[in-house]
C-alpha cells in the first residue's frame, strides 16, 4: 500500500498510463494485422503511410522500441511492393 500522497498519485497516473498505451497499442497492431491481410494494392498503398505514422507515435510515446517500429515498417512495405 502507498504511504504518501506523491506514491499515491504515481499509481494513478501509472495506471492511467498503463491504459493508454494499451489502447494505443492494439489499435496499431490491428491496423498492421489489417495491412497484411489486404491483397488490394490501391488499398494497402494508403493503409501504409498511415500504419507508419502510428507506428511512429507509438515510439515517440515509448510504447515500443524504434527498432521494433523500424522492422515492421519495413516488412509491410516490402509487403505492399509485393502486390
Amino acid at each position: 500500500m502507498a504511504n504518501h500522497k506523491s506514491s499515491e498519485k504515481r499509481i494513478r497516473q501509472t495506471e492511467t498510463k498503463r491504459l493508454d498505451n494499451k489502447y494505443y497499442s492494439r489499435t496499431t497492431r490491428s491496423a498492421v494485422k489489417t495491412l497484411r491481410d489486404t491483397t488490394d494494392k490501391a488499398a494497402a498503398s494508403e493503409l501504409l503511410p498511415k500504419i507508419s505514422s502510428m507506428l511512429d507515435k507509438l515510439v515517440r510515446r515509448n510504447t515500443i522500441h524504434k527498432n521494433k517500429a523500424s522492422n515492421l515498417k519495413s516488412s509491410l512495405t516490402k509487403h505492399v511492393n509485393s502486390l
